[in-house]
């Protein structure tokens, strides 16, 4: 639909009847009478006495301005209405990039992957399904730090994401300090839009606040932790005498991510297997709708440029010939 923005602009397409012609000088524009007419006659095309002005150009010179009013009046296309989705979530990802997130006990297409490569390999779907949601990513190891900040730009989160290596924050394990830096983050944001996802696949070996007490301020603001523990709970080991099975996640202190879960409202999750961990993606997602009711908006395009274009096409055009008539008059 078209619409202008400055309707009563259009009166300014009247102007030009205020301008009158002198005695004699039926082909020639003279000043109006209007205070603010003295500046027009000095316009090309405009005289104030004297030598006739061609009707054709008296033409294009009405045509350009009417042009410019038009464009001044901004005339705009007012699109069909959209829905733009509104979601009441700010999550903070917070994932474990220890030494340990480097054991081989996931599985994908028959070949094994670390484990961070298979929260990298979920949690780019996931991210990609958060529209209208504000990401933040942290990542921890001994330290923790904020590797993208609570944002609506999804791709720089992810991109982050799979820029991350393995000990790039150290060797041990800060649980604690990693809850308690998402938790400052989150604190400022509305109650019911804060939640944690925290990934591991260790326990608490490394930092100054304890994840009992980080779970408690975490508790304290409203915020909702969902723990994952990853790693899976049976591997074979191959030796220079034979092979062995172990458990790969006997580090994982499950009582922990269960106890901090559920004293927030959230939820503990099991990861032994990259299924079971793009289900649990899954299950989050549920839980935490990605969308609320949303606002309706209609896209509006501006086109006030073509007009503005064309009256400046029409002037340039109309100068071009009168430098050529003036020439030839020079030459004959």
């Amino acid at each position: 639909m078209l619409s202008l923005a400055y309707p009563w602009i259009l009166l300014l397409a009247v102007l030009p009847l205020l301008f009158r012609q002198g005695k004699g000088q039926s082909a020639a524009v003279e000043a109006p009478v209007l205070p603010m007419g003295h500046w027009l006659t000095g316009l090309p095309g405009v005289s104030r006495s004297g030598s006739a002005t061609p009707r054709w150009q008296k033409v294009m010179l009405l045509l350009c301005w009417l042009l410019m009013v038009v464009a001044l009046a901004r005339p705009q296309h007012a699109g069909e209405t959209v829905q733009v989705p509104v979601s009441g979530r700010d999550m903070l990802l917070v994932v474990d990039i220890s030494p340990s997130m480097d054991e081989r006990d996931m599985i994908l297409q028959g070949h094994s992957i670390n484990r961070l490569q298979a929260v990298k390999r979920v949690l780019d779907d996931f991210i990609s399904r958060r529209k209208g949601d504000r990401l933040g990513l942290l990542l921890f190891g001994t330290e923790p730090y904020i590797q993208a900040p609570l944002t609506f730009d999804l791709e720089t989160v992810r991109t982050l994401l799979f820029e991350a290596g393995i000990g790039m924050a150290g060797r041990a394990t800060a649980i604690g300090d990693a809850l308690g830096l998402a938790v400052k983050r989150l604190r400022d944001r509305p109650q019911e839009q804060r939640v944690i996802i925290l990934l591991t696949d260790g326990a608490n070996t490394a930092g100054q606040l304890t994840p009992d007490k980080a779970t408690e301020i975490a508790s304290a603001i409203g915020a909702r932790i969902y723990a994952i523990g990853i790693g899976a709970e049976s591997k074979i080991e191959r030796g220079w005498l034979g092979s062995r099975r172990v458990n790969p996640s006997r580090d994982l202190d499950e009582a922990l991510l269960t106890r901090m879960a559920e004293s927030t409202g959230g939820r503990y999750f099991r990861a032994r297997s990259l299924p079971e961990l793009e289900m649990i993606y899954e299950s989050i997602n549920q839980l935490e709708p990605i969308e609320q009711d949303g606002r309706f908006y209609r896209p509006v395009t501006e086109l006030f440029y073509w007009p503005a274009g064309l009256a400046l096409l029409l002037w340039a055009t109309l100068q071009m010939l009168r430098l050529a008539g003036r020439r030839e008059l020079a030459d004959g």
